[in-house]
């Protein structure tokens, strides 16, 4: 098999333990750097880059021009759509957003957006719910078209924090959009939590017999980036997946990359999802000889 470009993502060094204390992007990039990433995964949350405060192209060629000094590339950029839940607000409110992650993407030569539903996964009515899904396909399929018309792929991030946990919705949403230029993220911690856990999910459990493998397959031709990390099968904070060091865990990870090499060997990126924990900065070091024999063995 062959080896992809890694990346790291930034937010791994300004999350959970790390929000009363950020790491400045300037460390991070030099962090990235010594220890061997060919990239780093954008957080668009300050005080990492913001569409904000790089918004103009002569700001931003300054920053790809320092990224770009520490031997970098750049897999994905990760904004914060806090305020416009696709599914919850109008629809030109979230394209607005959209469209001002997209200029910090095209003048920074980013070609993968991610977003997430944002909205938490309550139990909702069945005409609500069928209302806010409604919304949020024809919300997610007008954003990946402003997305292909710009040249960024747009990716969707699901996790068992946010709306849309259970893996039938996952496809549903994603076939629902119908748009050639959206698809999956897929984080395996988020789908050993999702599949295997059935972690924050409403109404009856839903897991697969086959796990993260199963659920990797019935995403065939829909999975558009690839973030690695281990799950020991919890919450963080109640919340989200437990983001735990490789080996650490519960994912086998020959088993499930040898099952859907089809899927992720053609991606150019996979980025290291180290997000929440406390030990990233030694973690992270070991994660790439790591994930490399795992290669070696498929």
């Amino acid at each position: 098999m062959k080896k992809p470009k890694f990346s790291i993502g930034s937010w791994a060094f300004s999350f959970g333990p790390f929000e009363d204390n950020p790491w400045s992007f300037e460390a991070f990039l030099k962090y990235a750097s010594e220890v061997g990433y060919d990239g780093i995964e954008i957080n668009g949350f300050h005080p990492h880059p913001h569409p904000d405060v790089y918004d103009t192209s002569e700001k931003c060629d300054e920053l790809k021009k320092e990224i770009a000094g520490y031997g970098l590339g750049i897999s994905g950029y990760a904004p914060d759509f806090r305020e416009v839940p696709a599914a919850e607000v109008p629809l030109a409110d979230h394209l607005k957003a959209i469209d001002k992650s997209l200029a910090f993407c095209n003048n920074m030569e980013i070609e993968t957006l991610r977003v997430d539903t944002i909205s938490p996964p309550d139990h909702l009515g069945k005409e609500e719910y069928k209302i806010r899904f409604d919304r949020l396909a024809n919300t997610w399929n007008k954003a990946a078209e402003a997305c292909d018309q710009s040249g960024v792929a747009l990716v969707w991030e699901f996790e068992p924090g946010f709306w849309l946990n259970k893996p039938s919705e996952v496809l549903a949403i994603v076939e629902a959009v119908n748009h050639s230029n959206f698809k999956v993220l897929f984080d395996t911690s988020h789908a050993y939590m999702c599949a295997v856990v059935g972690a924050r999910q409403t109404g009856e459990k839903e897991v697969l017999e086959g796990g993260v493998v199963e659920f990797a397959k019935q995403l065939k031709n829909h999975i558009g980036h690839f973030h690695l990390i281990d799950s020991d099968g919890t919450l963080h904070n109640d919340e989200t997946s437990t983001h735990s060091p490789f080996g650490t865990g519960k994912i086998d990870f020959v088993k499930v990359i040898s099952a859907i090499k089809e899927e992720v060997e053609p991606l150019p990126w996979w980025c290291f999802d180290f997000c929440f924990c406390p030990t990233t900065e030694v973690d992270a070091k070991k994660a790439i000889p790591f994930v490399e024999n795992v290669i070696k063995q498929i």
